[in-house]
């Protein structure tokens, strides 16, 4: 069966990380004078505690090439073929330590058949192609058919978020086109996706309320009213209003599959506590 490998910053669900075989390549972060695994030395609701009363915000950094070798030799004990599916490559260095990795292990492996994909995306757009892609690998197709749904997913995935400011984003220099909305956030909450694998701007409103029926309008544009979605929901210490967010889609949209998670703590960094968002594509 082809494997699949992704980061932590996909925010996957535990459940579907183990139901489907995902080997997740952990994030780093590095607060005060420790360095801590995303996922594994520390966890969503944790970090974002520590988020609220921090003074100075923790910085991040992505696998290195030895992570994902690590990843490569681990799957190569039972697969000839793997998958590589990384957040967008315009954020991050991840996608480039996964191609140095893969050039490293097929020096001594090279008998392995190995796609690296870049999605453009971040969070559960990542998410939902290394999802689908394990999918078509449980059932048993081969590395092609793998890689060409992760591809096909990444494309037509949609995300969608707000918070309570851009501060967090705006200090881990990972603002992007949104940049222009920083003078206007006092009494406002910002919109903010991903365009050609860069955060930018979506719109403001001065209310949680208003920001969610622009969130749906935005769907809508997309699917039409009732149209048929796959959606996942995703927060940072925000669960209260992802229910409302939730409820509110429920409403407008033929949710055909619904999953909810939290925001891995190397991504909370920059989004910070209050984001709440959403990761669709068109079923």
């Amino acid at each position: 069966m082809v494997a699949i490998i992704a980061d932590t910053t996909a925010s996957i669900p535990a459940n579907l990380i183990e139901e489907l075989e995902i080997d997740l390549v952990p994030y780093y972060i590095m607060r005060n004078n420790e360095t801590l695994r995303d996922g594994i030395d520390i966890q969503p609701d944790e970090f974002a505690q520590y988020l609220m009363a921090a003074r100075t915000l923790p910085t991040t950094s992505n696998p290195s090439p030895g992570d994902y070798v690590k990843s490569i030799r681990k799957l190569a004990e039972r697969t000839r073929e793997i998958v590589a599916i990384t957040m967008t490559s315009k954020a991050s260095g991840a996608y480039q330590s996964c191609r140095a990795a893969v050039a490293m292990v097929r020096e001594r492996m090279p008998h392995l058949n190995i796609d690296i994909i870049d999605t453009l995306q971040v969070a559960m757009c990542h998410g939902w192609a290394v999802i689908e892609a394990a999918r078509v690998a449980s059932q048993g197709f081969g590395i092609k058919e793998v890689a060409q749904k992760a591809r096909e997913i990444a494309a037509k995935t949609t995300m969608i978020q707000t918070a309570d400011t851009l501060r967090y984003l705006y200090m881990g220099g990972r603002i992007g086109k949104a940049q222009n909305l920083m003078g206007t956030l006092l009494n406002i909450k910002p919109i903010i996706g991903m365009e050609d694998g860069l955060i930018v701007p979506l719109g403001t409103a001065r209310t949680r309320h208003k920001v969610y029926m622009q969130m749906i309008e935005m769907v809508r544009e997309k699917v039409g009213q009732g149209g048929r979605i796959k959606i996942a929901f995703t927060h940072c210490a925000a669960m209260d209003q992802l229910e409302i967010l939730k409820e509110e889609f429920s409403k407008h949209f033929q949710c055909v599959e619904v999953l909810v998670s939290a925001l891995s703590p190397a991504l909370a960094v920059h989004s910070g506590p209050g984001t709440v968002g959403l990761s669709f594509y068109p079923d």
